[in-house]
């Protein structure tokens, strides 16, 4: 191995393939050859250093196994400046080639350590503006009465997609390990839905079901 592709996504429900497909662009065009690149796929927040697949591309890096690092985007390697800059100035020193596909960057030495401590300290700023930018429109919606927070089951997991696993037969605890989430979020998920039964008239049974229910009989006077 002498090519190592790093993509990141910040939660297990999203996907990565936008970036892995822009980075094998890149390879195909410039005649890198399939066995020469190992990739490596985290499903982390960029908040955080600890993510398996960064760890393990860290180590390779160390062994001596890699000569190029390809990323999708700089903020992809971390959300923080200093983690970043660290990470790059660590990477640059060991003599190793950093192209960023989408910022058409192409690292190494002093001056690439320069650019991608402007570059990160810029997504950082960035960052810190929709997130101050979010929190002014909540306390505007607040004040105005408008705010309902987050909707029910716009959660991570889908409620469409427990509907259909149950509908395969997979049980809750099944379906909550195939989604990721809690059996409590898939018996919301499955009950949301579910027709609200009335006892006295038998309201939201099946026809079969309420033809069956036996009618109170009449006294005779």
């Amino acid at each position: 191995m002498t090519i190592a592709c790093y993509c990141r996504v910040s939660s297990r429900h999203q996907k990565a393939d936008s970036q892995v497909s822009e980075i094998t662009k890149w390879l195909a065009a410039h005649g890198y050859d399939d066995g020469q690149v190992e990739w490596f796929v985290d499903k982390v927040s960029g908040k955080t250093l600890r993510r398996p697949e960064f760890e393990r591309l860290q180590r390779d890096i160390f062994a001596g196994l890699v000569e190029v690092v390809i990323i999708w985007k700089l903020d992809r390697l971390s959300r923080r400046l200093k983690d970043g800059v660290n990470i790059l100035s660590d990477w640059c020193e060991k003599g190793l080639r950093i192209v960023v596909v989408t910022q058409q960057l192409d690292l190494n030495g002093a001056v690439g350590r320069m650019i991608a401590a402007l570059l990160l300290g810029l997504a950082e700023i960035e960052t810190e503006y929709r997130a101050e930018r979010q929190t002014a429109g909540i306390a505007v919606a607040k004040k105005k009465g408008i705010y309902t927070g987050r909707k029910r089951g716009t959660t991570k997991a889908e409620p469409n997609r427990a509907k259909e696993l149950r509908a395969k037969g997979l049980n809750t605890a099944e379906i909550a390990q195939a989604m990721g989430t809690t059996r409590r979020t898939i018996q919301r998920y499955l009950k949301a839905d579910s027709p609200s039964i009335d006892k006295t008239k038998g309201e939201g049974l099946p026809w079969a079901a309420r033809q069956a229910t036996p009618k109170p009989r009449r006294l005779e006077e």
